[in-house]
């Protein structure tokens, strides 16, 4: 029953969280301090526009849940702390209310809750044209999320074993709704060449949502009877890794995918992403403490972010792409293997405008 795969799958991505080791491949990013590089907090600014959307903040609460009692309280209570601090938000697969439209109200308490947010509804890559505009319909969704998920389907023991269809599928639905659609990973990463592919769709926007955060090869595996795919537990690229790789892509690329701070965000932000979303995190936030603790957690990020960019010298989002970065360990190893030149990151600075960052160059 989809309720109850929706309920297992919010109850391992919790467990999967409170057991998460503390490092991932954004420690492998830093950034170089220069110390005369601060300008004035009244001058930065967190909005942020990409792909024709414009969003008064970098950072998104992304795809998680809905489809059963639970979970529709879950989605209430993320659209409710997305109201509050302004963020944008998108649900999780509509595949349930495709199979039975009686869990619509599961998907819909967010535009109830949130009426003048940006939601973004979220479909997979199997949907028609029809079943994408029922979902944007339901919601009067601002965007559409597809997402991309072969590993976890394979894993999935009632999971899709075809998909061949997809890339098609993916260039009808952006060529037949009027919303910008986002092509999601859901924690494997994106290419370059998937990234390239998507354009060449009429994709909008990809969100990379690569590996380090929630591993729904390992939700699916503990789903089976017997955890035989235990080996794909470390599958993919990870979040750092597909933002660099992404880097001069055509479309503009979000990121998501073990993002754990304010200062992941800025990392995300440095290396070339529009806006940075969080899933797992704030689950268990929502989960533990209700709205209250969430709406508080994401208000400080908020507030955090904006003192990173302060100190770095960014007055926008989309400055801190022009920040000197250093990359290291495997991360580093991955960009020399797929020919990634990184030592540019370390000085980009030296050509960014005086009046564009802060104080130095």
């Amino acid at each position: 029953m989809i309720a109850d795969r929706k309920d297992d799958h919010v109850r391992f991505a919790a467990e999967q969280q409170r057991h998460l080791g503390g490092y991932n491949q954004f420690d492998e990013v830093s950034f170089v301090h220069h110390a005369l590089a601060g300008i004035d907090r009244s001058d930065v600014s967190l909005a942020t526009r990409f792909g024709n959307i414009e969003w008064k903040v970098p950072l998104y609460i992304n795809a998680m849940t809905g489809g059963s009692a639970r979970t529709g309280a879950i989605n209430r209570d993320l659209a409710i702390a997305a109201r509050e601090t302004g963020v944008p938000i998108a649900t999780g697969s509509m595949s349930a209310y495709f199979a039975d439209e009686s869990v619509a109200n599961t998907f819909s308490v967010m535009r109830r809750e949130n009426p003048d947010g940006f939601i973004m509804a979220n479909i997979n890559a199997n949907a028609s044209v029809e079943k994408a505009q029922r979902a944007i319909d339901l919601l009067r969704a601002d965007a559409l999320q597809i997402h991309l998920n072969v590993i976890q389907e394979t894993v999935m023991p009632e999971g899709d074993r075809s998909f061949s269809s997809w890339g098609p599928a993916i260039e009808k639905i952006a060529a037949g709704v009027d919303v910008p659609v986002i092509v999601k990973e859901v924690g494997f990463g994106l290419s370059r060449e998937t990234v390239s592919a998507l354009e060449n769709m009429g994709v909008s926007v990809a969100d990379v949502a690569g590996r380090g955060g929630t591993n729904f090869a390992g939700i699916e595996n503990d789903r089976r009877d017997h955890a035989d795919y235990s080996y794909l537990n470390g599958w993919g690229q990870s979040t750092a890794a597909c933002l660099l790789d992404a880097q001069g892509a055509g479309i503009p690329v979000l990121a998501s995918g073990g993002v754990r701070s304010p200062l992941d965000v800025a990392r995300g932000l440095a290396l070339g992403a529009a806006a940075v979303g969080v899933s797992g995190g704030f689950l268990t936030t929502v989960l533990d403490g209700g709205v209250a603790a969430l709406t508080s957690q994401i208000s400080a990020w908020l507030d955090q972010l904006e003192a990173l960019m302060t100190a770095l010298g960014a007055r926008t989002p989309s400055d801190l792409s022009r920040s000197d970065v250093l990359v290291h360990g495997d991360l580093r190893a991955f960009c020399t293997d797929r020919g990634i030149d990184i030592r540019r990151l370390a000085t980009r600075r030296r050509s960014t405008p005086h009046e564009t960052t802060g104080g130095i160059l």
